[in-house]
C-alpha cells in the first residue's frame, strides 16, 4: 500500500467516523428542541444530502482521470 491509497482510506474512514458524530448530535438536539416535523425533515434533508455531493465529486473525478 502506498502513502496515497493510505491517504485516501484514512480520508474516507475519518469523515465518515466524523459524520456518525454529526447525525448523532443532531440528533439530540432535534429530540429535546420539539422541533416539528417538517423541520426535522429538512435538516435530515440537508444532512444527507451533503456526504451525497462529496460521493458524486469523487465518482466524478474517477471517471474524468
Amino acid at each position: 500500500m502506498n502513502v496515497e491509497q493510505f491517504e485516501s482510506i484514512g480520508l474516507w474512514l475519518g469523515l465518515g467516523a466524523l459524520y456518525i458524530f454529526i447525525v448523532l448530535a443532531i440528533r439530540d438536539v432535534l429530540k429535546k428542541s420539539q422541533a416539528p416535523k417538517i423541520g426535522q425533515f429538512f435538516v435530515w434533508l440537508v444532512l444527507f444530502l451533503s456526504p451525497l455531493v462529496f460521493i458524486v465529486k469523487s465518482v466524478m473525478q474517477y471517471f474524468f482521470e
